[in-house]
Parts: structure tokens; sequence; C-alpha cells
């Protein structure tokens, strides 16, 4: 069966056909998009998920694909990337971010309005939708701490607003999560401050995630939650497995805690070195490390 050609029914958006992932994602693997979409406004989002819905296709939808892994056999129907629906406003104490935006361009914004709280995010690379959307944080701050309300896109086409009690945030979890909304835009609410202190904080927390983090190799960050009492990056430590290499992929001898491609990695090197440590950390530890990266898309067809 002939999938629907999205294409032609939207000539006014940029949208590719089976579009390598590798080349968005920042582990650069990841297979093909069927459709690959970038919708510039909440106009666009809504009408191509309208579309798909009509035609039945799977919609998946991507931030800054910082802290993603998507597997080799690639993402079945619609992708949307929405990194070109990317204005921030701030009004009051309050700043304004569509869900493409670059989370660190808006706590940039935030400082230039002299506004505090949103520093521990100056360095985390996703986009504000993803934020939200994983509850991101940092240094000791979290998004639950500043999110006042997003609007969302449902699944079933509906525009609506959550307020801070409905987003349900937890450790690296909110309720977008369950209920597989699409962020469209996001309000923080923060606290006036002095403009220098706040780059001052955030000059001084880049420096030291630069110090600690493999900035300069390809990864898809933070790979596992912390578990309770423990510290992951340690634990891997302690196993032996800092340094090593599986396929083109390895845990970072920079922070344990990261899996750095450094010889043209396949998303199963990825995904293999991932199993390969969580095993290892229950046998010896009995310590079950939960992934933090979002990890979609299919397995690759294997041919005999």
């Amino acid at each position: 069966m002939m999938m629907a050609d999205i294409a032609t029914a939207f000539p006014a958006i940029e949208i590719l056909r089976d579009e390598p992932l590798a080349h968005y994602t920042y582990t650069e693997t990841g297979g093909p998009a069927d459709y690959l979409a970038f919708p510039t406004n909440i106009q666009e989002t809504k009408s191509l998920l309208a579309y798909a819905n009509e035609e039945k296709l799977p919609v998946t939808v991507v931030g800054n694909a910082s802290n993603l892994i998507v597997r080799d056999g690639g993402i079945r129907g619609l992708v949307m990337i929405l990194t070109k629906m990317n204005q921030i406003t701030s009004t009051g104490n309050t700043v304004t971010a569509e869900a493409g935006a670059s989370l660190i361009k808006t706590t940039q914004v935030a400082q230039a309005r002299a506004l505090t709280g949103f520093e521990f995010a100056a360095g985390i690379p996703g986009s504000v939708g993803g934020a939200v959307f994983m509850n991101a944080g940092a240094y000791g701050g979290e998004i639950s701490e500043v999110a006042l309300s997003a609007e969302v896109l449902t699944p079933a086409g509906e525009i609506r607003t959550l307020t801070k009690t409905e987003f349900d945030f937890g450790y690296r979890h909110s309720s977008i999560q369950d209920y597989d909304d699409i962020v469209l835009t996001a309000t923080f609410a923060l606290t006036p401050g002095d403009g220098e202190a706040i780059q001052a904080t955030m000059d001084d927390l880049n420096a030291r995630r630069a110090a600690k983090q493999p900035l300069e190799l390809p990864s898809c960050g933070s790979v596992f939650k912390r578990p309770e009492g423990h510290y992951t990056g340690q634990l891997i430590q302690e196993a032996g497995l800092q340094g090593l290499k599986w396929g083109g992929a390895q845990v970072s001898t920079k922070h344990a805690g990261f899996i750095v491609n450094i010889d043209h990695a396949t998303a199963t090197d990825y995904l293999e070195l991932i199993h390969h440590i969580q095993a290892v950390i229950w046998e010896k530890d009995q310590v079950h490390l939960e992934t933090e990266v979002r990890i979609i898309g299919e397995e690759p067809t294997t041919t005999a």
C-alpha cells in the first residue's frame, strides 16, 4: 500500500522523504524517516497532524534531538522537527518560547531581562519543548521549578493550555509523556535579579560543564537517570567500563555517564553498549540503570 504523499499536500512546508535522521541527532546516528517535516508555526503543525490522522500515518515529534537515540530502522510515518518554531518573547517576569526554541537561547533572553531562576539550564542543548517534555534539569535545577504553563496539541488535534499543576512533573517526567501531547509553546515564571550576577552564574555552570562533559564529541547527553543513593558515572567507573568501545561507540573517558560516537557509530552500537552496561551494573551492584535518553524508532531489518 503506497503511503499518501504528504509533501504534495503541503507544498509550503519543507518535507523530506526517506531522510536519514542521523543528519539531525546529536549522536549522528539513526535510520530514515518516511517523511520528515519542518513546520514553522502552530497552524502548520496542527494541519500536518490533522492530515496524518486522516491518512492514518503515525506521528513522531522531535525537538533538538540532543537527548535522543533513533534506532537504525528509522521511523515510519511522519516525523516533525520543530526547530523552525523558535520565537522567544518576554513580558514582565515571564519568558515564553516556542517549542523549537533553543533552551540555551531562552536562558540568554532571561538573563538579558535580568530575570533569575533559569541559570541551571544555560548549557542544556535541548529545545524548550523537549525540556518541558522530560522535565530537563542540571546543577540542582529543573524545568518544574520555572514552568508556568504550556500550550500543547493533543493527539486528536485539540490545542490545550496546561497549567503548572497539570504537568505532573517528576524526575525526567511530565504528563506530556503520558498523553503523547505535542508542546507548542511554554511560559516560564522567573524572578527579577541582577543581570551581571545571573551571567556570572551561567558562565560558571558552563565552564563546569565543559570541564567535565565530552562536549567535543557527538553524544546523546546523559544516558542514564541517577539511581537513588548512587552516582551513575561512579558505578560505571568502578565496574571498569569507562573507555569501553562497542563498534564506533565508547563510554566517555571524560565522563562515564556519557556514550560518545568516536568512529561512525550506529544506533545499534549505542543500544548494545547501553544494554551491556545495564547488565554489568546489575550483576555487580544489583542496581538497575534506567535510561534517561529517549529511544525511539524501529530495529533495522536483517537479511539472512
